[in-house]
């Protein structure tokens, strides 16, 4: 039985023509990306639905098994970054009701982008690059790729051109910048186009950014 998430979603409803299922990070909910969207500045006429879930509560062993809301568990922040891989599936799965749910109500797949930050981040990579059919595009925010010993079996050719924006704070101190940059240079070797923003921030996002997200979006809803 998949993992059913709940979610708050703001935007187009009824009228909806594309939507962004936008992950957060490790020890936030869904409410936490919310106040960006208006900054995104998206024209009106264009009608997304924007779905933010909640992850699942959960002891983490690197916050001393402490229960936040988390998609996996990290076990080390060390140059290998261990994570728990039976929670990325059962999340993986979850998502990908909600992935099912939206083209239930109208919303192909290819109006439809795959975001997050952070562990948000690594579960849009990890299931984008997975996911059988062509997606809008795939947003990860101060992230690394996960498992990605696993990708050159496991991806899809539907997804091999889908456009990945990646953007991270070069002062990041919590998922160094050079994780992403590894991540990045990964993805690139192995095909993908990326789109890669640094900006000189930490473990946040930044108006600039938003800014950078708002054009991209448009230009994968070709606006």
């Amino acid at each position: 039985m998949s993992l059913e998430l709940e979610t708050v979603e703001i935007g187009a409803q009824e009228d909806a023509t594309h939507s962004i299922i936008w992950m957060h990070g490790l020890g936030a909910d869904g409410n936490d990306f919310v106040p960006i969207v208006p900054e995104l500045r998206l024209p009106e006429e264009l009608k997304v639905r924007f779905v933010f879930p909640h992850a699942p509560v959960q002891p983490i062993t690197i916050n001393g098994g402490m229960p936040m809301r988390a998609w996996f568990d990290i076990q080390s922040l060390d140059r290998e970054l261990k994570v728990d891989h039976e929670g990325i599936e059962q999340s993986r799965q979850g998502i990908e009701a909600l992935m099912a749910r939206e083209q239930t109500r109208g919303i192909p797949a290819d109006r439809l982008v795959l975001a997050g930050f952070s562990q948000g981040g690594a579960m849009a990579l990890h299931i984008g690059l997975r996911y059988p059919q062509a997606l809008a595009g795939i947003m990860a925010l101060s992230t690394w790729l996960p498992q990605s010993e696993a990708l050159g079996e496991e991806a899809s050719e539907a997804n091999k051109g889908t456009e990945i924006f990646m953007a991270h704070g070069s002062y990041d101190p919590m998922v160094p910048c050079a994780f992403g940059e590894m991540s990045r240079d990964n993805l690139q070797q192995a095909g993908y186009s990326v789109s890669w923003h640094s900006y000189p921030m930490q473990h946040q996002v930044c108006l600039e950014q938003i800014a950078d997200i708002g054009l991209w979006l448009k230009a994968r809803f070709q606006i």
